[in-house]
Order: C-alpha cells, then sequence, then structure tokens
C-alpha cells in the first residue's frame, strides 16, 4: 500500500508549479468559503493578535493565510521529484553562523516556528549544514503516511527520531555532538509550560529545549524564514545565543518569543493561526496550580 501511496503523490510531483498552485488556490478556497476548515479559530487569533487591524485586514490576512498554507503541503509534495538545483534556486540562505559553531564542537539548537514553508526549513538546513540534523517528529497514526513523510524529510539526511524514542535515547545522543532542529510553538500542557505574553495575551511556552540548552551549554540559533514569493523562501540566521548557559530557561523563553512575535508581524499571512495558540486560560490555570506569568 505504502508504494501505490508514494507512486500516486511522485506522479502529482512531476506536475509544473503553475498547475499545482492552480490546485493549490482551488483547496484553499474550499477551505476557506466551502468548508470553513478551523476559519472562526483563524480569525479569533487574528483579533487578538492585530487588534488595530480592521475586520477587512484580518479577512484578507485570513484569505492569504490559507493559500499558503495549501501552497506549503502542495510543495512538499513536489520536493519528491524536485531536482537539488532547483530546489537552491527556490531557497536560499546564509547559515555561515550555524557552521561556524558546528566547527567550535558546540551542540546546537536550530529554534523555528511554525512558518511557511517550515518542511523546505528542515530540507535546506539538512543540505547546507555541516553535521546532519536531528528532528524530533509525534507519531501519526496512518504508518504508511508517516513512512512517507519520513521519507521527504529525510530526502538530504536529516535524522529523524521520534519523540517518544527522543526520551529513551535523549543520554545517548547528548555523548556526541548533535544540531537538533526544532518547531518549539507548539501548545503545550499548560501546567508544565513557561507562561508569557505572546501578542499581548498570556501563552505558554515549552520550556525542555531552553532547559536542554542551558545543560548541555549548547548554542541557540533562530532560524528566520521569509517568503520572497510563491515558492521561493529565504532563511537567514540573524540571531543567536553561543552559550545558552549564561542565561535562565525565562530569559531563553522571552527571546524566542520575541523572535517569533516579530517575524510573524513581517508577514503575518505565513504563520499557522489555524492552530489554538491561545487555547488555555491562565487565571484557571494559575487558579489550579499557582503558576506565574513571566513579566515581559
Amino acid at each position: 500500500m505504502y508504494y501505490i501511496v508514494y507512486g500516486f503523490f511522485y506522479l502529482i510531483s512531476l506536475l509544473p508549479f503553475t498547475v499545482l498552485y492552480f490546485i493549490s488556490d482551488g483547496i484553499a478556497f474550499f477551505l476557506y468559503r466551502i468548508l470553513k476548515y478551523r476559519r472562526d479559530v483563524v480569525l479569533s487569533n487574528l483579533v487578538i493578535a492585530f487588534p488595530d487591524k480592521t475586520l477587512l485586514e484580518h479577512k484578507k490576512i485570513a484569505k492569504q493565510f490559507y493559500r499558503n498554507f495549501t501552497d506549503t503541503f502542495i510543495e512538499t509534495i513536489k520536493s519528491i521529484s524536485l531536482s537539488e538545483a532547483e530546489f537552491d534556486k527556490r531557497c536560499f540562505g546564509n547559515f555561515d553562523v550555524i557552521n561556524e559553531l558546528v566547527a567550535k564542537d558546540k551542540n546546537t539548537y536550530l529554534v523555528g516556528a511554525h512558518v511557511f514553508n517550515w518542511e523546505y526549513a528542515n530540507l535546506v538546513l539538512s543540505k547546507q549544514v555541516s553535521i546532519a540534523p536531528i528532528g524530533v517528529y509525534a507519531t501519526i497514526e496512518s504508518k504508511i503516511f508517516e513512512r512517507f513523510i519520513l521519507k521527504l524529510r529525510s530526502r538530504f539526511g536529516t535524522n529523524l527520531i521520534s519523540a517518544r524514542d527522543f526520551k529513551l535515547r535523549r543520554e545517548e545522543i547528548s555523548k556526541k555532538q548533535y544540531c537538533m532542529f526544532l518547531l518549539a510553538d507548539q501548545n503545550p500542557h499548560p501546567l508544565n509550560s513557561v507562561w508569557m505574553n505572546f501578542f499581548g495575551r498570556p501563552a505558554p511556552f515549552i520550556p525542555g529545549p531552553h532547559k536542554a540548552a542551558i545543560k548541555n551549554s549548547a548554542a541557540m540559533i533562530y532560524i528566520n524564514i521569509i517568503k520572497v514569493k510563491r515558492g521561493y523562501y529565504s532563511f537567514s540566521t540573524d540571531i543567536f545565543i553561543e552559550n545558552a548557559a549564561d542565561f535562565t530557561v525565562e530569559e531563553l523563553v522571552r527571546k524566542y518569543r520575541d523572535f517569533v512575535e516579530g517575524m510573524v508581524r513581517k508577514q503575518p499571512e505565513n504563520y499557522l493561526w489555524s492552530h489554538r495558540r491561545w487555547k488555555y486560560n491562565f487565571d484557571e490555570i494559575q487558579e489550579k496550580s499557582g503558576g506565574v506569568l513571566v513579566a515581559d
């Protein structure tokens, strides 16, 4: 069955970008206008993040978001047959900072966010970084599609480890030099998080990567993604911390929060607004556990 699925998507990947983007436009229209897939969540998030914008402006960003959302999946499928030369033309950046730190034998955490196209970010990093990055992934219920996704993500050499296996192998991995790529803006369990204002409203942040970086005196490098135009992305590493042990967890989370906010404000249509980033109510969590909101 896996080979049937892979063969089907391989044939789709052979279509030119112009045809694939026509398909993407149709799917985006269907999701936004007909199915209304998480449209209330998207618009609600935009109201929270950009209260100064009008309803028309929120809707304009939402429409652009749905197109970028579907483009990401279409572009990921296209990567099955996309030549390396064509990929390099579409995804570019300066990764000298990462490779200089790797050359110093530093362990490195490459920290990004769910900004489109994060799948291409994984691929470009595995091509450009001098040590194969480790990617920790959540397992998928369908083993066929999980195998398919893992094949796509490991095309240029990323070492993929499931979150479950990573917990068991954490000590083993830390004994050797490593470079780890993480998207750290998921919605974590509210009781095991660092709470901080995100676009002016309390939201939980994952402390794990920051704690690990401090423990291992590792470097943290923020991966900035800019959508230049449809199908073309620029990646930069302008912000980095050479030794995370010089900071507290809260200080690192604040730096990450500021980085993500800055990236999203530049291209708001490029962020994954369909997930409920403000799902939990801090006042309720505080009442249950005595949690603290870290000051800005």
